[in-house]
């Protein structure tokens, strides 16, 4: 295993505890996503380059597109929770009173 994959494993997987360890607010969780969307996105845009396939180069855009659509979704959703309920903490939003 190269340096390079490593360090994509290593930032997927520190940005995926982090989520799961770390869940007051919801903006610490929004960016643990955005930062494993962002390795996925680096690793997509190496992985062509090191196999030499010229086929798989749309991916990354793709993956990019989805990105900005869920971090426009997450953010909204931030804004609406913090008008209804005044803060962005996890632990003030409840399913079963929505």
């Amino acid at each position: 295993m190269s340096f390079m994959h490593l360090s994509f494993y290593s930032t997927f997987a520190l940005s995926s505890l982090g989520l799961a360890f770390h869940r007051t607010h919801l903006i610490s969780a929004l960016l643990c996503l955005e930062s494993m969307m962002l390795s996925m996105y680096i690793a997509l845009s190496i992985w062509p380059i090191e196999n030499q396939a010229p086929s798989f180069t749309l991916m990354p855009m793709l993956m990019l597109t989805f990105s900005a659509c869920e971090a426009g979704a997450g953010l909204a959703m931030l804004v609406a929770s913090t008008r209804t309920h005044g803060s962005d903490h996890l632990h003030n939003l409840n399913l079963l009173q929505c």
